[in-house]
């Protein structure tokens, strides 16, 4: 929203489902970099509406590639390629020899659209490339998204507008890294002279228990957990008041237990380093959340 005014911001409706949109775009334009992040980008969603993530995330890349090709423009092609595509990991740490073993609609759809970018490279000369991105983070995450959800939800209990939040599996792992860091990586990425594939991760994996334990102590709240399953309670120890709880109903069909990145290329080739630590990601989501409600930690 902030952006709006902005003199140097152009906005131009519109879709990957719609090709001929992309093209007419791309003709007026005439973009020398362009960075893929549209998608139908939740997990949980994407077993509700497989044939929609299907269509925006992985036809709607290969729409926007077929665009570039078609139009001849010289642009310089970004596509944000996700850690989800490891799935069922087949190895620790993930780096980009891995196998991929998709685990959702969104992931599968992905995979698709990841091909196509090394497919549309190989075959006609696009300087295109993926960014395989592990979980990043900011204040500007979307609610339904299980880091944010947190955060939101400890600020509002912190303000006294609810009681307690309600997860679903605490014990998948993550490697959570911060979106600044990220989106710097996806524009070194393109200031490169030959196209490639990247792994962009922080080498470090974090629970989501973790993450919730982290959050409410920043409050001022110690968590103690109680129970089994979906029985299981986050209890706040001073109070004695249930603050976590599991709902079975936020379980993915097909739960990707843990995914930890190996980062070692786009360090070593790029000279890239995450500059956020995990801590710092928490507290700056934590604190962001707390200010909205009233709440300064």
């Amino acid at each position: 929203e902030h952006l709006h005014g902005n003199p140097k911001l152009k906005l131009h409706y519109g879709d990957l489902t719609d090709s001929s949109n992309l093209n007419r775009i791309l003709e007026k334009v005439a973009p020398d970099e362009i960075y893929n992040l549209a998608a139908q980008s939740h997990v949980q969603v994407s077993f509700e509406v497989p044939e929609y993530t299907a269509e925006a995330d992985a036809v709607g890349t290969l729409r926007l590639l077929d665009a570039i090709k078609d139009t001849g423009v010289k642009a310089r092609f970004y596509q944000a390629s996700t850690s989800e595509l490891y799935g069922k990991v087949q190895e620790v740490p993930q780096t980009e020899k891995t196998p991929f073993y998709p685990r959702s609609p969104y992931a599968v759809a992905k995979l698709y659209a990841f091909w196509m970018v090394v497919n549309y490279r190989e075959s006609y000369g696009l300087h295109a490339s993926n960014g395989i991105l592990f979980n990043h983070e900011s204040p500007r995450r979307g609610e339904n998204f299980v880091t944010r959800k947190i955060t939101l939800g400890v600020a509002k209990i912190r303000a006294g507008l609810q009681e307690h939040i309600t997860m679903g599996n605490i014990d998948a792992r993550r490697d959570w890294g911060f979106a600044g860091d990220y989106v710097r990586m996806m524009w070194m990425m393109l200031q490169q002279p030959q196209p490639d594939d990247y792994v962009v991760a922080t080498g470090e994996m974090h629970s989501v228990r973790e993450f919730i334990e982290k959050s409410f102590a920043l409050t001022g709240v110690d968590i103690a957990w109680e129970g089994k399953d979906e029985n299981e309670t986050g209890i706040d120890k001073s109070t004695g008041k249930v603050v976590v709880k599991i709902d079975p109903k936020f379980y993915r069909p097909a739960e990707v237990e843990q995914l930890l990145g190996n980062p070692a290329k786009a360090k070593e080739k790029l000279n890239w380093e995450p500059e956020v630590k995990f801590e710092q990601l928490v507290e700056m989501m934590v604190r962001a959340d707390c200010e909205k409600f009233g709440v300064p930690l």
